[in-house]
């Protein structure tokens, strides 16, 4: 299974979203601060996820979080 997560920032409650195979993993990975495009904003909480059966999946739902059409659908859905 592959995954498309928001992670918020319990620093700043701000979000992140990505994709991944490991969700246990990532979100380790993340509050270790070894993603540098989040170090700055751990510690992270696993907000919200889906599941998918192929990466290419994934990914295309983590662009469409991150696209406006995302946003919207998150914000009516009360996810974010």
């Amino acid at each position: 299974m592959f995954y498309a997560y928001v992670l918020k920032s319990v620093k700043d409650e701000k979000y992140y979203y990505g994709h991944t195979a490991d969700l246990k993993l990532r979100l380790g990975e993340h509050n270790k601060g070894k993603v540098r495009s989040t170090k700055s904003r751990v510690p992270f909480i696993l907000h919200y996820y889906e599941a998918f059966e192929t990466k290419s999946e994934a990914a295309r739902r983590e662009l469409f979080f991150k696209s406006i059409n995302g946003y919207i659908f998150l914000k009516e859905n009360k996810i974010i």
